[in-house]
Parts: structure tokens; sequence; C-alpha cells
């Protein structure tokens, strides 16, 4: 049996909830996740028809799927989203953390208090309020899986303007080394993506100019930007190692241009 193979009998019949799953990465991973057998709920703020999507393709391959809206830098949006989720799954064995967003570009002189905790809530307070309200579903799980997305940016910094966004997914990159040590005795694996430049997505089409991916491609080794079926794979595995020895750990997937 080839490793994707077993990776995906690893995931059939479990049950994880995706954040942001309606576009971009979450709806890459959500797919991923499906292709491998898991049931899914999905949360989605704004990107309705992307989540009904993955949902209307799980019907069709026979597995169940719910979405779930929220906003969920307001806690009793996350906390409500998380338990109708873990309810209509009847339980939960995979949490992938992916909502998060470079809210704008924002130089260190022209940054407010607002726009600083906006960015604080969106990026990290919310993935708080989520991971905590799964947590009793996830200890029942007789082992679980959580996987945040981080960001390359929070490994080096990223590009101008970028200051608070970095500074919110280096926190996400310690929160889930500090989780992976409080939650490992509950037998919960806790590890983090860093992707790089990701084409594809609303986040690079809002943020990342033509000009800019041809420069940072000009850089990467592989010599091409990464898209988000490479993020998904990489989910799908962290996910499936319920009985695996990583946790506490960052994968950086970015074609070589940095390496922790």
């Amino acid at each position: 049996m080839n490793h994707a193979a077993m990776s995906a009998d690893k995931l059939s019949g479990k049950r994880a909830l995706i954040t942001g799953a309606g576009q971009g990465l979450g709806q890459a991973i959500a797919r991923e996740l499906l292709r491998q057998g898991c049931d899914l709920a999905l949360h989605y703020y704004s990107s309705k028809t992307g989540a009904e999507t993955i949902r209307h393709e799980a019907q069709a391959a026979g597995q169940r799927c719910e979405i779930f809206q929220a906003d969920l830098t307001k806690e009793d949006d996350a906390v409500g989203m998380v338990t109708r989720a873990g309810e209509f799954l009847g339980g939960l064995d995979v949490l992938i953390n992916n909502s998060g967003d470079l809210l704008a570009r924002c130089q260190l002189g022209d940054i407010d208090t607002d726009f600083w905790q906006r960015s604080y809530d969106v990026n990290v307070t919310s993935m708080m309020f989520v991971t905590r309200t799964a947590l009793p579903w996830l200890r029942k799980a007789g082992g679980a899986s959580i996987v945040n997305l981080a960001s390359l940016a929070g490994r080096k910094g990223g590009h101008g303007g970028s200051l608070v966004y970095s500074t919110m997914k280096g926190a996400v990159i310690t929160w889930t080394r500090a989780l992976a040590a409080e939650l490992g005795p509950d037998g919960i694996r806790v590890n983090a993506l860093a992707p790089g430049l990701i084409l594809n997505t609303r986040f690079h089409a809002t943020h990342t100019s033509e000009d800019s991916a041809q420069r940072t491609i000009e850089g990467i080794p592989l010599g091409r930007a990464g898209t988000p079926e490479d993020i998904a794979r990489a989910a799908a595995y962290l996910a499936s190692e319920f009985d695996g020895f990583i946790t506490g750990a960052t994968l950086d997937i970015n074609g070589g241009v940095y390496s922790a």
C-alpha cells in the first residue's frame, strides 16, 4: 500500500472542523480531507457559496458535511459555531484553524490601537475561542489532531507593511508549540503550517501585486509559487498523524526560500 493510501485510510470516517473553509486554503483543505474520507463541518464568515460547493461535493460522495456561519472574533459566535459543529458530527477528531487575514498593509507609524487589536482578534483570539471550545470534543476522540495555519511572514517577517500580520502569525507558531506541550498528555497533537507565496487565493489577489509575486518567485529555489493544493496535502498529512510522533512542529511550505 502506498503512503497516500495509508494516509487516506487513517482519515476515513474521521470528523473534521475547518475554519475559513469557504475559499482559498481552507476550501482546498476541505476538499482534500473530503477526498481522504472525512466527514466535515465547514465554517465560513462571508464565503457561503464556496462552503456550499464543498457540501454539495460531500453529499455526492455520500459523506456528511454541514456549513456554519460565524464571526470568530466574537466569543459567542465562535462558541456557538463549534458547539453546533461538534453536535452535527457527533465529536471531533481533527481541527483545522485556518481562518485569519492580513487586514491591510500598515507601517509602524500608522498603526493605531484599533487596527492592532482587530488584527490580533482575527488571527489569534479567534483561534483561541475555537480551540478552547473544541477541546472537550477532541479529548474524547482518543487521539486527535489540530493544525494551525501560520505563515512564512511569522517566520521571517513579511513584505513591507505586514509588520502586524507577521507578529500575529509568529504568535500562532508560539501558540502551537505551547499548546502541543499542554495537550500532549491528552493524546492531542498540535502542529502548524507556514505557507510562503501561494497564488490563486483571495489573500494574494488582494495583498500581492503581480510584480511583487514575480520578484518573489525569482528567489524561490523550486522556481514557482505554491498552490492551495500544496498546503492541503500537508494539512491532511498532519491531520492524519493520530498515532504519530509529530507535535509542536511548524512545517515550512515555501519552495525552499526559507528554512528553519
